[in-house]
């Protein structure tokens, strides 16, 4: 039999009382509430094991009584109860902390089999992987809430919306979500809104017929196309010119496409997948990106912390990143990472994510001798990247780079499209060797 203390914070008598008798029957302990004082001052006079807090309370919200319950006793599970179709709140709740959400009407087994779960499950699990999607390393309390989110998302047909620094791991989340949906004997096809042309992303997005333009010998299928029954992909989506914005929004909209120089409209079988780097709010106050085809792009958000954020992860992530870089260049054993070696990793800010954490460490593989990477053999190759701020590491990779923008976007791992935008911003047209 189930063993455990849970406090229960419900104002609606009746379910309150029905939860109490159910989950005192299973055999947990169970302390309720009716207000959300109340309940954060049992948070304050003993230990839980599980907290369920309704979000809508007739004094303080659900969400201040799980920000009481993380300061008390920050290991302990809170699941919001929601109300119907209220998904942003659900979201802030996951983002504040949450280890879940339920929504209205509740069913008891649901809420067991999640009581369990959550109770038994190891505090620190730090990897997770979705069938035939990629490794998410880490254990910290913002990666595991945005891990939550997409393990609820993923199963569903729902659009997602990811955001967050570049190099924090969206395309893994993408992939992760394929891999936990229907879709995931579908294909995944992934595209960087960032990496084309934009005379040619219509193209690569729809496709062409033959005789669409100049060199078009043969028809040519778009993304759209290539992942019908699965997944599309599209990255850096805040880069993606106003004018295709709408022909995107039609998709969504109506499920229907036309190839580039055709006349054909094709069906769109697809769950799209979008990321940016760049606030689309700002953008659609600004008029750069369409407010309609924003709201259909954010039905569910998840925002990825930046590595800097979650320290506590850069350790046991080099060494996850250190044996993938090992096996692709054929190095046997792995370097061992030293202990203060890790902690000078853990110390930099890694304005390029766990991209720049990746590209540092193959640098150390390939110039460490011996077999292991010393704190003494990293330093030199985190000197050049040192500063006091984001302008300053990006105007020493520029220099570093010798104004290869390319190479100075490799460097901090941001795409080459973020770096120009972020060169313009900073004012570092200037940089002295800064050439195109």
């Amino acid at each position: 039999m189930p063993t455990g203390r849970i406090l229960i914070v419900e104002d609606r008598d009746s379910l309150r009382r029905m939860l109490e008798l159910a989950l005192g029957a299973e055999g947990y302990e169970v302390a309720a509430a009716a207000d959300g004082r109340a309940g954060i001052r049992l948070l304050a006079e003993g230990a839980f094991d599980f907290v369920l807090t309704d979000l809508k309370l007739p004094d303080v919200s659900g969400l201040e009584v799980l920000e009481a319950s993380r300061a008390a006793q920050p290991r302990v599970p809170v699941v919001v109860l929601t109300g119907y179709g209220t998904v942003g709140a659900a979201v802030e709740a996951m983002k504040l902390g949450a280890y879940d959400f339920l929504e209205k009407p509740l069913e008891i087994d649901d809420l067991s089999r999640l009581i369990e779960r959550a109770i038994g499950e190891p505090a620190e699990a730090a990897v997770f992987r979705a069938p035939g999607a990629p490794q998410i390393v880490g254990a910290h309390p913002l990666l595991r809430a945005a891990l939550r989110l997409l393990q609820r998302v993923g199963p569903t047909e729902s659009n997602v919306l990811l955001t967050g620094e570049s190099g924090t791991g969206k395309e893994l989340f993408a992939r992760s979500i394929h891999g936990l949906s229907p879709r995931r004997a579908g294909p995944c096809v992934a595209l960087n809104c960032a990496a084309i042309p934009e005379s040619l992303i219509e193209n690569e997005l729809f496709g062409h017929e033959k005789g669409a333009f100049t060199g078009a010998d043969r028809r040519q299928p778009g993304r759209f196309e290539l992942a019908q029954g699965g997944t599309l992909f599209l990255d850096e989506i805040g880069e993606l010119p106003v004018a295709v914005q709408g022909k995107v929004l039609r998709v969504l909209e109506e499920r229907t496409y036309e190839r580039v120089g055709g006349g054909k409209t094709l069906r769109a079988d697809v769950r799209l997948v979008a990321a940016t780097n760049r606030d689309l709010t700002a953008m659609v106050e600004d008029g750069e990106f369409r407010a309609d085809l924003f709201f259909r792009l954010n039905v569910f958000p998840i925002e990825l912390p930046p590595l800097r954020e979650r320290a506590s992860d850069v350790p046991l992530l080099a060494r996850h990143l250190l044996e993938e870089i090992a096996r692709r260049h054929r190095i046997e054993p792995a370097p061992r990472l030293e202990d203060a070696a890790a902690e000078v990793l853990a110390a930099e800010p890694w304005p390029g994510n766990v991209r720049e954490l990746a590209n540092v460490l193959e640098r150390a593989v390939i110039l460490t001798e011996g077999p292991a990477i010393r704190a003494a053999d990293l330093r030199p190759l985190l000197r050049p990247l040192a500063g006091s701020g984001e302008r300053d590491r990006l105007k020493e990779a520029l220099v570093e780079a010798d104004g290869d923008k390319q190479r100075a976007a490799g460097i901090l791992g941001m795409s080459y499209r973020t770096l120009l935008r972020k060169v313009k911003e900073l004012d570092l047209e200037g940089v002295p060797r800064y050439r195109e």
